[in-house]
């Protein structure tokens, strides 16, 4: 069962593709619970649930009210008919983790759908499993955002950081880019060892740092010691534009 929790037309806030305006379909459902980056989302039942910027779309728990069952392809397809959008436009699945679904054959026609009609489609994924770009060559035609997690999200190291499935992404991915979320309090040597670490595994591929954040505030706390943790490796700083523009808003 495919779950969406929400669709929205927008720009990409973050990445090597900050600015453009995407298509966003939001699944439900991670293998992950980040609580380390310690964003709170109040629940309807009054419950404070701790994860990341994101959480709605990972605790069906408490959130259910929110996520849709997808029975066909067409059902998301149809969604791009609800707005006014330019020919081919930019589509983002993220979560929550979009590749739970990865081998589901409803998810996969849907990519095939998209990919017919000219549709550049990026996934945002924590590049945590595993993607069958043989048996499903249409994964060969997406660009994958590659948020690893890092030591701050209190996950698992074995659980988080997968060399295998990170190679194998980078190396059939049409694009593919690391970008990582980082709070200033996190920036030390052994962050610079950690990144290092996980880089190592497509050392090719380009590197994205990017503020942790669950509002503008924290946003602007974090973003000045990144930015000189950039400079200092030759990273790329990513903004989140989508915060600093709306702050907490969701669904921009």
């Amino acid at each position: 069962m495919i779950y969406l929790v929400e669709h929205f037309y927008s720009i990409q806030g973050e990445g090597k593709y900050v600015g453009t305006p995407s298509l966003f379909f939001r699944f439900g459902g991670c293998n992950m619970k980040c609580e380390g980056f310690s964003c709170s989302e109040t629940a309807p039942d009054g419950t404070k649930i701790i994860g990341c910027d994101t959480v709605y779309a990972v605790n069906k728990e408490h959130f259910s009210q929110n996520w849709v069952s997808i029975n066909k392809a067409e059902e998301l397809m149809n969604i791009l008919n609800l707005y006014e959008l330019p020919n081919a436009v930019d589509i983002v699945l993220t979560g929550g983790e979009p590749l739970i679904y990865a081998n589901d054959a409803i998810f996969v026609e849907f990519l095939q759908k998209l990919n017919a009609r000219g549709h550049q489609i990026t996934f945002e994924t924590n590049g945590s499993l595993h993607v069958d770009f043989e048996k499903y060559p249409v994964y060969k035609e997406c660009i994958f955002a590659l948020s690893v997690k890092l030591a701050n999200s209190n996950e698992s190291l074995n659980k988080r950081v997968r060399g295998d499935v990170i190679y194998n992404i980078a190396s059939n991915a049409k694009d593919a880019f690391f970008k990582f979320s980082i709070d200033k309090e996190s920036i030390t040597m052994a962050l610079e060892d950690e990144i290092e670490s996980i880089v190592m595994h497509s050392p090719q591929t380009k590197v994205y740092c990017m503020p942790v954040a669950g509002n503008k505030k924290e946003l602007e706390e974090n973003t000045e010691p990144l930015v000189e943790f950039c400079k200092a490796k030759g990273y790329n700083f990513s903004d989140r534009l989508h915060i600093r523009i709306w702050d907490a808003n969701k669904g921009v």
